[in-house]
C-alpha cells in the first residue's frame, strides 16, 4: 500500500469511527417511524431488581440517573443465572451494541470467509482501444469498497487496452431493493458520514475528505477535497493560527455544505493551528449514483480514459463478459471494522447481506426473516427484540439486557467465537475503548462493545477477572442524562474485574 493509500485508509477509518419480524420476535417498524430527539421509554420502576454493586449505584446517583432507567446483567460464562441483574427483562434501546446481534448472526450464517464481489462487465465488443458499447459496474453490497479498490479496477480496464468507452456507464445496483431514505431524518445531519444510507454499490462510504494541510514555514493552510469530484465545489477562507492547541483543532473552523443529490458546494472558514499537522474532516455528499459517477469520471480521466455516453442505472443483462473485479476483505475483517469502530454504514450493509443469499434482491424484511429464523434455530429467547437496520443507529431498535447477555453467552460457545471476540474493542487498547480505563487493572482484560445515541449509553462484552474467570457484562442506560453514565459503566467494569 502506498503512502497516499495508507493516509486515505486512515481517513476512512476516521469515517468508520463516526460510519425481526416474525415468530418469537416483535414486528419491525418501517424507517419512517423513527423519531428525532430522545429515545423511547426506559424500564419501569415496578419491575423486579437486585442489588447492584455499591460503586455502580453511587456513580448512578451522582449522575442523577435513577436505577429504573438502567438495565444490567453480569453473568459468569459457566453459570446458569446472572451474578447481578437489574431490570434485566426490560425492553431497551441498545444503541450500537445491537451490532453484536448483526455480526454474530452474519458470522454464523455467512461464515468468516464470506466475501463480496464488485465487477465491471460488458456485452460490447472491444475494437482496438475502444469499448464499443456500455460498461456496467455491478455491485453486490460490499461494505468496504474503497477508492483505492475502485481505482485498481479502472487500472485493470486500462491494462486490457481500453481507453475509450463509446457507450454509457451503467450502474447495476439491483442487489438491494430498499426504499430511498432521507439522510436528514435521523438527526437532521444529512452530511454526517454515519447517516450515509446503504446501497448495493457503496463506494468509499460515499465520503469526501475536507483535507487541511498547514505549512508552518510558509504560514499557510491549504484546504482541498479528496476525492475532488467534479460535482462538488470548494470555497475556503481558512486562516493560519499560531496557537498550538491541537486538542480540538476543528473548534475554530466552520464548515457548511449546500446542495443535494446532484451537486454540492462545501464552504470552510475560520482559523486552523499551524502546529496541528494534516487532518481531515469527512463529509457525505451527493447521491450514491452521482458519487460513483463523479469518482469514475475523475479517476478514469486521470488514467487517460474517456467516456462518450452518460451515467445511468441499469442491469448487466445475460452473461456479460467480466473485464475487472474486486473481492472484498473476508467477513472476519469486515466484522472487526464494524465493531471496533462502530461503523453504522457497514453494519447496515452487512445486515442487508443476510437477506440476499439465494432469495433475490436484499430487503429489510428478508434480512429480518433471516435473523428471526437464525435466532429460532439457536433457541435464543429474544421476546422484545425490534431491529430496524441492524446497526443500532435507530430510535426504535430494542432488546432486553438479558437477551443481549444470552446472545453473548451463545456467541462464546460458538465456533465463530474467536472472530467475534477479536472484533470487540479491547479496553484501553483500541477501537472505541482505546481511551478508557488506561490506568486501571482491567486495561487489556476486557472486550467491550460500546453504544451511544441521544439519551442512550450502553456497553456489552466480556471481562476476564483477576481470578481468570470470564463473565458477560451488559449495561444499558435509557435516560436524558445518559451522557453522564460513563463513571457508572467504568465502575461496573472495575467491579466485574475485581469481584470476589
Amino acid at each position: 500500500m502506498t503512502g497516499q493509500a495508507r493516509r486515505h485508509h486512515r481517513a476512512l477509518t476516521g469515517v468508520a469511527r463516526l460510519a425481526l419480524c416474525t415468530g418469537l420476535l416483535l414486528p419491525c417498524m418501517p424507517a419512517g417511524h423513527a423519531q428525532n430527539g430522545s429515545t423511547a421509554q426506559g424500564p419501569t420502576a415496578a419491575q423486579p431488581r437486585s442489588r447492584v454493586p455499591t460503586a455502580v449505584a453511587g456513580a448512578l446517583a451522582r449522575s442523577g440517573i435513577p436505577e429504573s432507567a438502567v438495565g444490567l446483567v453480569v453473568q459468569d460464562l459457566d453459570g446458569s443465572e446472572p451474578v447481578v441483574a437489574l431490570n434485566a427483562d426490560s425492553s431497551m434501546n441498545p444503541a450500537s451494541t445491537m451490532k453484536l446481534l448483526t455480526t454474530f448472526a452474519a458470522l454464523e450464517l455467512l461464515g468468516p470467509s464470506f466475501t463480496w464481489r464488485t465487477e465491471m462487465v460488458t456485452q460490447a465488443p472491444q475494437r482496438g482501444d475502444v469499448l464499443d458499447g456500455d460498461l456496467v459496474i455491478r455491485g453486490s453490497g460490499d461494505p468496504r469498497l474503497t477508492q483505492e479498490a475502485f481505482w485498481l479496477m479502472l487500472r485493470t480496464l486500462r491494462a486490457r487496452g481500453i481507453r475509450e468507452i463509446r457507450g454509457d456507464l451503467v450502474l447495476d445496483r439491483g442487489a438491494f431493493a430498499i426504499e430511498a431514505r432521507d439522510a436528514a431524518v435521523f438527526d437532521n445531519e444529512p452530511h454526517r458520514p454515519y447517516n450515509t444510507p446503504p446501497d448495493a454499490l457503496l463506494v468509499n462510504f460515499r465520503a469526501v475528505m475536507v483535507r487541511l494541510l498547514p505549512d508552518a514555514q510558509r504560514g499557510t493552510v491549504t484546504v482541498s477535497l479528496d476525492p475532488p469530484l467534479p460535482q462538488v465545489s470548494l470555497v475556503t477562507t481558512v486562516r493560519p493560527d499560531a496557537a498550538a492547541d491541537c486538542a480540538s483543532p476543528f473548534g475554530k473552523l466552520a464548515l457548511d455544505v449546500q446542495g443535494g443529490a446532484s451537486s454540492a458546494k462545501v464552504s470552510v472558514g475560520g482559523s486552523y493551528p499551524l502546529a496541528c499537522g494534516e487532518r481531515v474532516w469527512p463529509i457525505s455528499v451527493l447521491s450514491h449514483r452521482e458519487y460513483v459517477s463523479g469518482l469514475f469520471q475523475q479517476l478514469w480521466r486521470e488514467l487517460g480514459g474517456t467516456l462518450s455516453g452518460q451515467v445511468r442505472d441499469g442491469t448487466a443483462g445475460e452473461r456479460p463478459r467480466v473485464l475487472a473485479s474486486n473481492v472484498s476483505p473476508a467477513l472476519s475483517e469486515i466484522v472487526r471494522d464494524i465493531n471496533k469502530w462502530s461503523n453504522n454504514v457497514m453494519a447496515q450493509q452487512l445486515y442487508l447481506a443476510l437477506g440476499a443469499q439465494g432469495q433475490g434482491p436484499a430487503t429489510w424484511a428478508r434480512s429480518s426473516q433471516s435473523v428471526a429464523d437464525w435466532a429460532r434455530s439457536r433457541r435464543l429467547s429474544l421476546p422484545s427484540l425490534v431491529v430496524e437496520n441492524g446497526s443500532g443507529l435507530s430510535r426504535i431498535e430494542r432488546i432486553t439486557p438479558r437477551g443481549l447477555a444470552d446472545l453473548l453467552v451463545a456467541a462464546f460457545r460458538s465456533p465463530v467465537m474467536p472472530e467475534l471476540m477479536a472484533s470487540l474493542p479491547l479496553v484501553a487498547s483500541d477501537g472505541t475503548m482505546r481511551r478508557r480505563l488506561g490506568n486501571s487493572g482491567i486495561a487489556g482484560q476486557a472486550h467491550i462493545k460500546t453504544g451511544s445515541l441521544n439519551d442512550v449509553r450502553a456497553i456489552a462484552g466480556y471481562v476476564l477477572d483477576v481470578r481468570g474467570r470470564r463473565s458477560v457484562v451488559v449495561m444499558i442506560v435509557n435516560h436524558p442524562k445518559a451522557m453522564a453514565a460513563q463513571p457508572a459503566f467504568d465502575a461496573l467494569l472495575g467491579w466485574a474485574y475485581q469481584r470476589p
